[in-house]
């Protein structure tokens, strides 16, 4: 088994995982508890258009997809204010044509078309000590962001209305919040692609929610099980010889179904009694 720590590729990427959980387990707790897993949706997949846009200009791919979804987290923040009642349904709109805008731009690009199918599953065997570098960088930024506002972040997660009567920001907050949700996930997008990101956001979460009381022991639960995920992932792709995005999502829906079932059968057990 300890072979595996023999090749570079492999322990850049089992680092990788640690660092990426760290950051998914904490804004992927805000993201379910506000049931805003949608949304951050619709900002990955939008992102996706800047990628497209950042080929075409001859630009990082990343400082594409970052303006993309830095402007999707500001339109969803515009919409919510103004109460729409299509929100959701532009926010599919939204999903769908940043995808679109993605494929068309690389449609555009002349000489060698990139294949951008590492950007929706990733490719995390390939991850370089500089991108380990920025990913560390990155999980900093968001622990020092959610100390600074914990608070806040709780406040608006729990009871919106009741922070609007204490006077906070409520819509500057909601917009900082989504905000730090489309920095990690265009930060991470390269790493471990689109799809990863959303099911890392919400699937250890969407566990830990059911087992613990408190934010703070959810953030913790679900970096330990993005952890886990990631890593026997990692492990079953390299001794099953299977792409390594798929097969950490497999591992994480598996988990989830098992969770569920367990949750399900301490019911019916506590009904009988």
């Amino acid at each position: 088994m300890f072979e595996i720590f023999q090749y570079d590729f492999m322990v850049n990427a089992l680092i990788a995982s640690l660092l990426a959980s760290v950051a998914f387990g904490i804004v992927g707790t805000y993201v379910v508890v506000r049931k805003i897993v949608f949304i951050s949706g619709g900002i990955a997949h939008t992102a996706y258009g800047g990628i497209g846009l950042g080929y075409l200009l001859g630009i990082n791919p990343i400082f594409g997809a970052l303006i993309f979804s830095l402007g999707a987290a500001g339109f969803i923040s515009t919409m919510r204010k103004k109460e729409s009642q299509f929100e959701d349904t532009l926010i599919g709109i939204m999903w769908a044509f940043g995808m679109a805008l993605g494929v068309m731009f690389i449609n555009f690009t002349p000489g060698y078309v990139p294949d951008l199918m590492s950007y929706l599953f990733g490719n995390i065997l390939t991850i370089p000590d500089s991108e380990l570098i920025i990913m560390f960088l990155l999980d900093l930024f968001v622990i020092g962001i959610v100390v600074l506002f914990f608070r806040e972040f709780q406040s608006i997660t729990f009871d919106e209305e009741y922070t609007r009567t204490l006077g906070l920001p409520v819509d500057k907050l909601y917009l900082l919040l989504l905000m730090l949700i489309a920095v990690t996930i265009v930060l991470l997008i390269k790493l471990v692609g689109i799809i990863l990101v959303i099911a890392l956001l919400s699937i250890p979460s969407s566990i830990s929610i059911n087992y613990v009381k408190s934010l703070k022991s959810m953030m913790l639960l679900s970096i330990v099980l993005g952890i886990v995920f990631t890593t026997v992932g990692l492990l079953l792709s390299y001794y099953l010889n299977l792409a390594s995005g798929a097969t950490i999502i497999i591992v994480a829906v598996a988990a989830y179904l098992i969770s569920t079932l367990h949750l399900s059968l301490k019911k019916k057990r506590f009904k009988l009694v």
